[in-house]
């Protein structure tokens, strides 16, 4: 990845920055400054704290620079689904690397045909039912995360439709009705939320009602 790639990510994934860059109420030094150990960690070797800044700064700018939507048609055709007792496992690139990739998803798509996976800048996650035997599968690796008790939202995005509008729009509306994600993917057709259990019914409720709009 990236150092803007990189960036942008921690950005996203940290609500509160994420407003203050959108508002415009931030110092893009101060925060380079803070974010580089993390940039430097995603990118496996050093980063400029200029070349950070800079990054910073055309994010922002982005904002500033995208033509105003339709909030009320951000949604419209879009496909909702929901599935309960979802775990989110995470494993080290290092982690991954040990395994044989190609028998490992062989007989993970035996036990969970349905699972989500995302390669992301230092891990690879799965988005899988929590199974007896989907645990035992990767428990021989080392350093893995599991959360679980999750739900998992799909939002599948109609054609013609910016994901990048999407994501924020989605993230806005649950933000003002105090529903934060756990955690959010994209694909090229979806976005996947992934929430704890006892937001999913009101976060479904929600985004229903403005795709019924």
């Amino acid at each position: 990845m990236s150092v803007p790639e990189v960036v942008r990510e921690i950005i996203t994934r940290n609500r509160s920055i994420y407003d203050c860059i959108k508002m415009d109420l931030i110092n893009y030094t101060a925060l380079a400054v803070k974010i580089q150990p993390d940039v430097e960690k995603l990118l496996g070797g050093p980063a400029n704290l200029n070349t950070i800044v800079v990054a910073i700064k055309r994010y922002a700018d982005s904002f500033e620079e995208k033509e105003p939507v339709k909030e009320d048609l951000i949604l419209h055709n879009a496909r909702l689904s929901v599935t309960d007792g979802i775990m989110d496992v995470r494993i080290p690139k290092e982690s991954f690397r040990i395994a044989d990739s190609s028998a490992l998803f062989e007989q993970f798509a035996k036990i969970d045909p349905d699972y989500e996976f995302f390669r992301l800048a230092d891990s690879f996650r799965f988005l899988t039912e929590d199974l007896a035997d989907v645990r035992k599968l990767f428990e021989s690796l080392p350093n893995i995360q599991t959360s679980s008790k999750l739900t998992r939202i799909t939002i599948g995005i109609p054609t013609g439709h910016n994901r990048s509008d999407v994501g924020s729009f989605v993230a806005d509306i649950l933000h003002a009705n105090g529903i934060e994600w756990e955690d959010a993917y994209f694909s090229r057709d979806k976005m996947i939320i992934m929430l704890n259990t006892k937001d999913a019914s009101r976060t479904y409720d929600i985004l229903r009602s403005e795709i019924s709009r």
